[in-house]
């Protein structure tokens, strides 16, 4: 007799949750093209569910599949959809799933960003000499579960913690003096030279031009220590800051 070597299991991966109000295809491709603009890099063939909780109409599923293609996204299925508009994407060739309230697996993508919290956080800065251009986005404050900060062609410096379920993206690097627990995307434009520096490394997600690490790849020798994150030779590793 052969030897089994078929093997089929779970497991974790990051997925982008599209939700919006209008899921026309029309208002679909503006509000995504806009959206995509921001991170290219980053969104390039990534996997999408799309949150139908609250849909008052019946989504021309293959229409939406298609203009998925054309903007370089994988549509792999629905949440939040009743039985009847649950069978018909199903028949379109998508999956029906069940989005958990606190899964940490998934990045939520909304048409607008979060605003920065007005909460703050006492840290303990490590510099290292490193230099910061004048035109870059400082956030003073954590930035909490749920909230979105971008800074567009520019560095993003945190001056406190990236909470879990919180995302931070750059099109250049990103300085981060407290813990990063969230999700942190730097050259979300495609610059591959951009990299990631944070005081304290716990991240559920760290990215540079597309590239990306899930919280299980990380979790070694510089695992809740200071970390800088980069691409070399097309893979990321990680370094000390000193």
């Amino acid at each position: 007799m052969s030897e089994q070597t078929l093997e089929l299991k779970g497991s974790l991966f990051p997925l982008s949750v599209l939700s919006c109000p209008d899921l026309s295809v029309a208002a679909l491709q503006q509000q995504l093209s806009q959206k995509l603009s921001q991170a290219p890099a980053f969104f390039y063939q990534a996997p999408i569910i799309l949150n139908l909780t609250g849909c008052q109409q019946t989504p021309d599923f293959i229409a939406i599949k298609t203009l998925f293609v054309e903007l370089n996204l994988v549509l792999v299925g629905v949440c939040g959809a009743s039985n009847e508009i649950k069978q018909q994407a199903q028949q379109a060739g998508l999956a029906a799933l069940q989005l958990g309230k606190d899964s940490k697996a998934v990045k939520t993508v909304d048409t607008t960003a979060a605003e920065n919290s007005n909460a703050t956080r006492q840290t303990t800065v490590v510099t290292n000499n490193v230099s910061v251009p004048m035109d870059t986005k400082i956030v003073e404050q954590t930035v909490r579960s749920g909230q979105q900060v971008y800074a567009k062609g520019t560095d993003l410096v945190i001056k406190g913690t990236v909470g879990a379920g919180a995302e931070v993206i750059a099109d250049g690097n990103i300085h981060i003096y407290g813990t990063l627990r969230g999700k942190a995307i730097a050259g979300a434009s495609g610059d591959s030279s951009k990299r990631i520096f944070c005081n304290n490394l716990q991240a559920e997600l760290v990215s540079i031009a597309g590239n990306y690490w899930l919280s299980e790849s990380l979790q070694g020798e510089f695992w809740s220590k200071a970390a800088c994150v980069k691409l070399q030779d097309d893979q990321l590793v990680l370094a000390d800051l000193v």
